[in-house]
């Protein structure tokens, strides 16, 4: 018998409208790229459903939704060669909007059950400016709503969760160090932090201005670590 390959972790990236999702997503498989990690970006599936459907979805169209965001998401942990995955948004998402604008909370069992097998989970901050950006955005006054919805979540579910800040590079640096801490269980303090390739010997892992030596680990391999049994 053939043993199963084990899968990718994945770093789920979640947060509000207009926060930077999805420029974070690209951002951060490109610097992991860029070390010589092989990482799949995971789009969001709500962008592309309303781009065709040419509106928002009904509230009997959410749990489709949230069901394909998770099987693209595995589809991409399990595929052969795959260091990481980064997902621009999950099922928690489609499960707070549904709550929020439908008062249907009926998509949390499902979707906080698959958020418990992400390596990390990143919450954007609220310190970007809204931008409009077609049927997905509803406006800026539903930011925080959304942000507290999300945050009740995954305390709620006792899910670790680190918050990103940041304008541009340094807000792809706080991520980044963000998943460190996640990986290796210490609390997130904002620092730019530089981190290695597949090949660099761990003591070339280094926080900037932190001084701690524990900032000396690699991060796919406690990522990968701490994802095995997702």
């Amino acid at each position: 018998m053939t043993a199963t390959s084990p899968r990718a972790p994945a770093v789920a990236i979640v947060g509000a409208e207009s926060t930077g999702k999805t420029d974070l997503a690209a951002a951060l498989a490109a610097r992991l790229q860029a070390r010589g990690l092989q990482v799949a970006v995971v789009d969001e599936v709500l962008r592309g459903w309303c781009e065709r459907a040419g509106r928002t979805p009904r509230p009997d169209e959410q749990m489709a939704i949230a069901a394909e965001q998770a099987h693209r998401t595995d589809a991409a942990r399990a595929r052969p060669g795959t260091d990481l995955v980064v997902t621009d948004t999950t099922p928690l998402m489609t499960a707070v909007y549904s709550d929020l604008l439908f008062d249907d909370p009926s998509l949390y069992p499902f979707a906080l059950a698959h958020q418990r097998g992400y390596a990390a989970t990143l919450l954007t901050g609220l310190d970007l400016p809204w931008v409009a950006d077609g049927l997905q955005r509803d406006g800026p006054q539903v930011r925080e709503p959304v942000d507290g919805r999300v945050r009740a979540a995954l305390q709620g579910a006792r899910l670790p969760y680190q918050m990103v800040y940041g304008q541009g590079d340094a807000r792809v640096l706080n991520a980044l160090y963000a998943i460190d801490s996640i990986a290796g269980g210490r609390r997130h303090t904002p620092a730019a932090a530089t981190f290695p390739s597949k090949t660099e010997p761990a003591a070339h892992w280094r926080c900037e201005g932190c001084g701690d030596p524990a900032c000396e680990r690699r991060l796919f391999t406690a990522l990968r670590d701490r994802g095995a049994s997702g």
